[in-house]
């Protein structure tokens, strides 16, 4: 399976109970490798722009946002 998203596109993390995260829009910047583990959730490397680190996260905890990116 193929990336739905694009590096530079503005997505929304989904929220998680065991997850801190920053609230708010977080850009693609890397699109991870499709791996044979799970090839149907793709990965992407996200970041906010209210924390200094990159997450990393499947494609089915992001949605595209309707924000534009901080």
């Amino acid at each position: 399976m193929t990336h739905k998203f694009n590096v530079g596109q503005v997505v929304d993390l989904m929220p998680k109970v065991l997850r801190e995260a920053a609230a708010g829009s977080y850009q693609i910047t890397f699109l991870v490798p499709v791996s044979d583990k799970d090839p149907s959730d793709p990965l992407y490397r996200i970041k906010s722009a209210t924390e200094k680190h990159e997450r990393v996260a499947p494609e089915s905890e992001l949605t595209l946002s309707e924000e534009e990116f901080a």
